[in-house]
């Protein structure tokens, strides 16, 4: 191959002294010059005005993505400096394919990713911090709500723009709480005694007079949300504080446990409902722990006749599960990309932001969210009120791990496959080891 390439070389160097041959050097070189000075001024001149592309990888599907689709195109529309082009993958491979990218050097330019996916990003110096680049593009982060920012931040400096707090409501159905006798005038729902004695009588009425429904549809597919709600409710860790050892086995989590346990086994909730967001939607279902991204469905269709409040302080407090949805930019990415990728980050918080907050997710832009434009859409001061309670995942690398193990051991535990006691047993002694390891 060397041979080859030398001989192609040697002729290619013969043809030009042949084709050079009728003019002087002098010449020659002037006219070389002069083109090359055209062609580096045109480029110069072409580089300036073209816009910086940058590639920008998520996993919103359905609704989600038809917003980020908007705003996209907003963005696109907006400028000429910057064009995004987006990558949809599908959920169940996204965090697959990034880390592969993010090891690799070689994926998108900003990405979405979720707060408590971060952390080994962080520890591998995967992506980077975002303080300067904003800094860069006039972009406040002090407009992101504090809970928000302290969520992603990492020996004091943040490391991504969180877009969002999605968490739980509390959804009502209307029309069958007039039935089981427990509407207000206003139309709220009459909850008597919160407390797990007091809500299971409010479900055993529900139960009695409208016996072909669901009193509350728990989801039991993916458990680990509604059994956090609570447990946080109750003042529970998944981790010490020092976040090197299992902190789950306690008579907490086993009273919340053995409170669903009683729903099920008194049919206030149906164990078997593979789709139980689709219960509730179709009018299976009283009351429902439903996401806030499920807000549009719900509560934009009057004829469904759906209420939504804050989840109840069932034990105790109103603190409950939340995760986030962030923007982050790798380390691989260029000067020129990063500061193009922060100018996108700009727009999607401080404009797009408008448009992600109409998809149910509480905007962490608190420009966006104090705006008369958000807070005439429905029940968001109820949204805006219990963002203020959350919690997020604790801030370790090995988050996924343990929260797949949790998600595993819980649906043991409701399947009867092992009792409450042993199941929460297991559990510490899996994460322990997880921890160590």
């Amino acid at each position: 191959m060397k041979k080859k390439l030398t001989s192609m070389l040697t002729a290619s160097v013969a043809l030009a002294l042949v084709v050079s041959g009728c003019s002087s050097t002098k010449e020659s070189a002037t006219n070389t010059t002069g083109a090359t000075a055209k062609e580096t001024t045109k480029a110069a001149e072409s580089k300036s005005t073209s816009p910086v592309e940058i590639t920008f990888w998520n996993m919103f599907g359905g609704g989600e993505g038809d917003f980020v689709d908007q705003i996209i195109k907003g963005y696109n529309d907006s400028q000429k400096e910057v064009t995004v082009k987006q990558l949809r993958l599908e959920s169940n491979e996204y965090y697959a394919k990034l880390s592969t990218a993010l090891s690799s050097s070689k994926g998108p330019d900003v990405a979405v990713a979720h707060v408590d996916r971060i952390s080994p990003f962080v520890k591998a110096k995967q992506i980077v911090p975002v303080d300067q680049l904003a800094t860069k593009v006039g972009f406040d982060l002090k407009q992101i709500s504090e809970s928000n920012i302290k969520s992603v931040s990492y020996d004091g400096k943040p490391y991504a723009v969180p877009l969002d707090t999605h968490f739980h409501m509390f959804y009502y159905n209307k029309d069958l709480l007039k039935k089981a006798e427990l509407l207000n005038d206003d139309g709220t729902p009459k909850l008597g005694d919160l407390t797990p004695d007091g809500f299971k009588k409010t479900l055993a009425q529900i139960h009695a007079k409208v016996p072909d429904v669901q009193a509350l549809a728990v989801n039991t597919p993916y458990f680990q949300e509604p059994f956090l709600n609570l447990y946080y409710e109750a003042g529970g860790d998944l981790l010490n504080a020092d976040l090197n050892k299992a902190a789950i086995n306690n008579v907490k989590a086993l009273n919340v446990l053995k409170f669903y346990m009683d729903l099920y086994n008194n049919k206030y909730s149906d164990l078997n409902d593979k789709t139980p967001w689709d219960s509730f939607h179709s009018g299976k279902a009283a009351f429902w722990f439903g996401g806030v991204w499920e807000a549009g469905l719900l509560l934009n269709d009057k004829a469904l006749n759906i209420g939504a409040m804050p989840l109840p302080a069932i034990f105790g407090s109103q603190t409950h599960w939340a995760s986030s949805h962030l923007l982050v930019v790798p380390s691989y990415v260029t000067p020129e990309k990063q500061e193009a990728a922060a100018k996108f980050m700009k727009y999607f918080s401080e404009i797009g932001g408008k448009t992600w907050g109409q998809a149910g997710h509480v905007p962490a832009n608190s420009v966006v969210t104090n705006s008369d434009e958000y807070k005439k859409l429905p029940y968001r001061n109820f949204f805006i009120e219990a963002q203020k309670t959350v919690k997020f995942a604790p801030k370790t690398d090995k988050y996924t791990t343990i929260i797949t193990t949790v998600s595993e051991s819980l649906q043991n535990i409701i399947f009867s496959k092992q009792t409450p006691e042993e199941g929460l047993k297991m559990m510490e002694k899996q994460i322990n080891d997880i921890i160590a390891n």
